[in-house]
């Protein structure tokens, strides 16, 4: 405990023991053994406060070699930004900053931000749908936007820009690809009534929509067509009952719950609700609620083995044993 409003914690290839707590005031902390330090400081080039920060770090998976890693944060500009860094040691060496991403965010809220690199070795991002409510200017199914859309980056490749891979998201807090299969699971932060989780298969057979603005989980939103793309619906939803912002989290390949590997785990920072299912044939089954909750649940966490761990923007983090 003691951190300060963290919003993520990943791990590094090739570090055993190792994780890293994301705050979104703009530090990023080393977390050994009980041992903190300082892996990077970019407190005086972010805007925080609300949904603005540091908001996502994703390592490359080529770390323990290339010492490659990436930041998506909101500048003190008012950019979503996205920055490569190289480490040397136990620290981010500053004068190897890169900017990879910087687009003018239109209002202060649906930053998204969240970083992972998919089995095919691209870098992925979201910047959410630009903010205000319902999307007033009509960019998650805009082609030509690239707010409301699921980013991707070949790294490796100088020069290279951009691509989109799915569209139709409105403020998509954490996305995550299991580790076994590659499938993604992404959750998505609804408008006033609905919080949703999509997922798609590894092996995707192209384009997909996951609906915003024209829907809010699988419940009609607002009339008109549709962008490109395969309309996809979400395989888990639950309505204001149960919750106000969705945290998606991580499917479960760890040693120390053997009868629970395999199921996503996910959540709710208002409610601090957490639930969880198995995908079969495409669709969430056993989903069901489990008997514990998360007080301003901000994110959920995966070390080397696999094992999840749960993050409050209270300042601090559980292990789920």
């Amino acid at each position: 405990q003691g951190f300060d409003a963290p919003v993520l914690l990943p791990h590094a290839p090739g570090e055993r023991r190792a994780v890293y707590v994301v705050e979104q005031p703009g530090r990023v902390i080393r977390l050994e053994d009980g041992r903190r330090t300082v892996f990077l400081d970019v407190r005086d080039e972010v805007t925080y406060g609300g949904e603005q920060g540091l908001l996502g770090l994703a390592f490359d998976p080529g770390y323990a070699r290339n010492r490659r890693v990436y930041v998506a944060f909101t500048s003190d500009s008012g950019r979503n930004t996205v920055v490569r860094y190289r480490a040397n040691g136990g620290t981010v060496v500053e004068s190897s900053r890169t900017v990879l991403l910087a687009v003018p965010d239109p209002y202060g809220n649906h930053n998204g931000g969240h970083l992972a690199f998919g089995p095919d070795g691209l870098l992925y991002t979201t910047i959410g749908d630009g903010g205000s409510g319902g999307d007033p200017e009509d960019r998650s199914q805009n082609r030509s936007s690239q707010f409301g859309k699921l980013l991707t980056l070949k790294p490796a490749r100088p020069g290279a820009g951009w691509s989109i891979a799915a569209l139709g998201l409105r403020n998509a807090w954490r996305f995550t690809f299991d580790r076994v299969t590659g499938d993604l699971y992404l959750g998505d932060v609804g408008q006033g009534s609905r919080e949703e989780i999509s997922f798609t298969p590894r092996r995707s057979p192209g384009l997909e929509n996951y609906g915003w603005n024209r829907y809010e989980g699988s419940k009609r939103f607002q009339n008109g067509s549709l962008g490109p793309g395969k309309l996809v619906f979400p395989v888990a939803e639950y309505g204001r009952s149960q919750g106000c912002s969705v945290t998606g989290g991580y499917v479960y390949r760890g040693s120390a719950r053997p009868t629970e590997r395999g199921r996503y785990v996910y959540g709710d920072y208002c409610s601090g609700n957490v639930w969880s299912f198995r995908i079969a044939s495409g669709e969430a089954r056993a989903l069901r609620r489990e008997p514990f909750r998360v007080a301003s649940l901000s994110s959920f966490g995966e070390n080397a083995q696999g094992e999840l761990f749960a993050v409050s923007l209270d300042g601090v983090i559980y292990r789920i044993s």
